[in-house]
């Protein structure tokens, strides 16, 4: 079997493709079950963020494994394949490994370093574990993303490379001017009270704004923020909680809104935006047509298929892409004059109308803005310092992996070896039935240690060919030598899968 990702994210497509893309929580669910039912697959997790939708599966078939992955994406997504394809990269077997390091690491998110994405990792894990899609690999792969990703952020200056999407994004509201002094004394509106909305309230908290409301459609979740504000030994801030029905209300009060939901459709429309400010929606102007980079070609499948079938697919070079004409792209142009109403939108599908832009005295910031002003940030030299961490950690990951596969053959090697022994002593019994229980435990100890030195240096040597690159051969070598019962072996692995200490973080 063999690990396999297939997705798309903010660096292979544009957001309105994301955005329609975006996958529900039940959604999610029903994707891993989907593809743990599919025919190449025996273990799936799903990892989707706001800028990310990637399905990560063990598969026996490379070709097959990437069709029905791709299929089940554009199914679950509501994206037509058709259309989804050209967006979807591929990574198998040590560049899927490093591409998820890399993830965990921040190397790939819009705002480099940021450290949020450890959490999206370990809910990915937790739904995988949860409904029983996670088997040994993606245990494995997913906890050891986990530890390379702290590790990165605790040996490395990476967090100084970039921060979370809210402080990048209050950066942005802010036009230039220093956040804290541009929010100090302001009453924001957090709408939502997940992950994101709540790192959202606690950084306009310590950021100095006077007052914070959080309004979500379960009113419990938003007292439980609250509560968590109101606690904070960083902050004054006075929080309180509000049904979603009162959001018109707080918009006519508040300074600042973030809004990060799970909400498939428009949280905040332009006419509810408008109303709130006593004003209407401004005709709309024909913006100039900006050029952007072009965004990068997704990697050649079939030339990746190639590389498999010749047995280098873990270290051939990425396909070369044709080069991408520059996007000719028309962005809104914001309002100008005196900014009444800041509005952060960190949802994917968006919570508030993009239209919001054409309101006089609104400043909007969602993720799209974000990609495009995030692209030109800086990047801290510690990020060359994490290149190195993944880069270790892949090859040691790999090697931990190879070495896992020939253990099971070698329990069944010493298991068959403790038969032979057990058996042999029995017969010994029935022909010297005069023994003392003296002479027979020396006996059976002098056979057993004959035995395990027989073994021990086989055994010691074979786990080590095995950690190499092209070592899985040996623990099939082994089995054919000894004569070993392939239904033995794979008794022995799923005894091992099906360990409830394993897996557990």
């Amino acid at each position: 079997m063999s690990l396999l990702v297939v997705g798309l994210s903010h660096r292979s497509a544009p957001v309105s493709v994301l955005e329609r893309a975006s996958l529900a929580a039940d959604t999610q669910a029903k994707l891993l079950q989907d593809t743990l039912a599919a025919e190449p697959a025996t273990e799936a997790a799903v990892l989707a963020t706001c800028n990310r939708i990637e399905l990560y599966a063990d598969v026996d078939k490379f070709h097959a494994g990437v069709a029905e992955l791709s299929t089940l994406l554009a199914q679950h997504s509501g994206v037509g394949l058709d259309e989804l394809t050209p967006y979807l990269y591929v990574h198998y077997e040590d560049r899927a490994v490093h591409h998820l390091f890399s993830v965990a690491c921040g190397l790939d998110s819009m705002v480099v370093g940021e450290g949020q994405i450890l959490g999206q990792i370990k809910d990915a894990l937790a739904r995988g574990q949860e409904l029983h899609t996670a088997g040994r690999l993606l245990n494995d792969l997913f906890q050891q993303a986990l530890r390379v990703g702290k590790r990165a952020h605790s040996e490395t200056g990476i967090d100084r490379a970039g921060q979370s999407l809210v402080t990048f994004g209050l950066q942005q509201l802010a036009a230039g001017a220093d956040p804290g002094l541009w929010a100090r004394g302001k009453r924001a509106l957090v709408i939502g009270a997940g992950s994101m909305s709540s790192l959202a309230a606690a950084t306009l908290a310590r950021t100095g704004v006077a007052e914070i409301a959080v309004a979500n459609r379960t009113r419990a979740r938003a007292d439980r923020l609250v509560e968590i504000l109101r606690q904070g030994d960083d902050t004054t801030v006075r929080a309180r909680a509000v049904e979603m029905s009162a959001v018109g209300d707080e918009l006519t009060r508040a300074d600042i809104v973030v809004s990060c939901t799970g909400s498939t459709g428009l949280v905040l429309t332009a006419d509810a935006l408008a109303d709130a400010l006593g004003t209407t929606l401004d005709a709309p102007a024909q913006a100039p047509a900006v050029t952007l980079a072009p965004i990068p070609a997704p990697a050649d499948v079939d030339q990746h298929a190639a590389w498999v079938e010749n047995g280098s697919a873990t270290s051939a070079p990425q396909a070369p892409a044709a080069p991408a004409a520059p996007r000719r792209v028309t962005l809104p142009a914001q309002s100008t004059g005196p900014v009444k109403l800041a509005l952060l939108d960190l949802a994917m599908p968006r919570d508030i109308d993009g239209a919001a832009h054409r309101i006089d005295g609104v400043r909007l910031v969602d993720i799209e803005s974000l990609a495009d002003a995030s692209a030109d940030a800086p990047m801290a030299a510690d990020v060359d310092q994490v290149r190195t961490i993944v880069a270790d950690e892949v090859a040691a990951f790999g090697a931990a992996q190879r070495a896992a596969h020939v253990a099971p053959t070698v329990v069944a090697l010493r298991t068959m070896a403790a038969d032979v022994v057990a058996g042999e002593l029995a017969r010994l019994d029935g022909r010297l039935p005069d023994l003392d229980e003296k002479q027979r435990a020396e006996i059976t100890q002098t056979v057993r240690r004959v035995v395990d030195k027989l073994l021990h240096a086989p055994t010691v040597r074979v786990k080590q060919l095995a950690s190499e690159p092209g070592g899985a051969g040996y623990a099939d070598a082994l089995r054919e030598l000894f004569d070993l019962d392939p239904q033995t072996v794979a008794a022995v692995s799923r005894a091992d899968l099906n360990d409830p200490n394993r897996g557990r973080s």
